[in-house]
């Protein structure tokens, strides 16, 4: 079995929901106190033994490419002559670059999910590999990636990261996949449905935020591919539906002891930094104070 050293993130969407701070800034960039959304999703990524990094970007994302890159010799400067006191922020910013090897794609071709995969055929190769966003990520200990390897590891299939839905909305948010238990939190897959609503959802997994995919997957969105219509979307789902229909094994996961955070909408991120000030060793004691200093109505 191949060990997963490759993951996919597409990074090419406009960040509309944003604007009008993402017409310059990569939604991907907003900040969690002082971190950037996608450096978590990388830390993660790196921290779960991906060695490769691919990045599917748009023409309006150089500023995440430079983030990933080597500090510019006039801010390592500045940070050594601030002597002990910025050592350690000289320590952070050297080692973002140094974290694994950063690969950049412009996405091109149809609209969809699905695009961006085939835009990395050609790098990811015969092997297996992670695909996940950069404005959502699941905190978990283990962390979802290793648990989701984990689940690979033992099934040797496309793996599904999902949480349970607690709120009704959620099933008319997420795709659920149904199917076979084959442990608890494990499901063998038979159906995947995108937004069923509660009444008709299959279970109560919802697939976010992260998956592994065999490469297999890359000749289903070929097959779909050539039955687009101008103007038709490519989709991944509808790939892992051909490969459900051929017989190949997609298992979904629940990610265990995770709290799910959707920082692509305004309120969710809002509430994301919020929770991770609280928690931050430099400012969660003053900002404690401060919220509950505030007078709401």
């Amino acid at each position: 079995m191949s060990k997963i050293r490759k993951a996919v993130i597409p990074a090419a969407g406009f960040g509309t929901r944003f604007l009008p701070q993402t017409k310059a800034m990569p939604k991907e960039m907003l900040p969690i106190v002082d971190k950037p959304v996608i450096q978590y999703v990388v830390e993660e990524l790196v921290d779960a033994g991906i060695t490769d990094i691919i990045l599917v970007t748009g023409y309006h994302k150089r500023t995440i490419e430079d983030h990933f890159d080597a500090a510019n010799l006039d801010l390592i400067e500045n940070l050594r002559m601030g002597g002990d006191k910025k050592l350690p922020l000289l320590e952070q910013v050297e080692k973002i670059s140094l974290m694994a090897n950063f690969i950049y794609v412009r996405q091109k071709g149809p609209y969809g999910n699905g695009t961006p995969l085939l835009n990395v055929r050609h790098i990811v190769g015969d092997e297996p590999f992670i695909y996940t966003f950069s404005d959502d990520f699941i905190m978990a200990e283990p962390s979802r990636f290793k648990q989701m390897i984990k689940v690979y590891e033992k099934y040797g299939a496309s793996v599904l990261g999902s949480v349970k839905a607690v709120r009704d909305e959620d099933y008319d948010r997420y795709g659920f996949a149904g199917g076979r238990e084959l442990e608890p939190g494990i499901i063998e897959a038979n159906v995947i449905v995108e937004k069923p609503g509660k009444k008709n959802a299959p279970s109560d997994l919802a697939n976010v935020s992260g998956y592994i995919f065999t490469p297999d997957i890359f000749d289903y969105l070929d097959q779909l591919v050539e039955g687009l219509d101008e103007g038709d979307e490519l989709y991944y789902n509808d790939a892992l539906k051909l490969m459900l229909g051929d017989g190949k094994k997609i298992i979904a996961a629940e990610i265990k002891g995770g709290k799910y955070y959707d920082t692509g909408n305004k309120l969710e991120y809002m509430k994301t930094i919020v929770e991770f000030a609280l928690r931050h060793p430099d400012i969660n004691g003053e900002f404690k104070k401060f919220l509950k200093d505030l007078k709401l109505d």
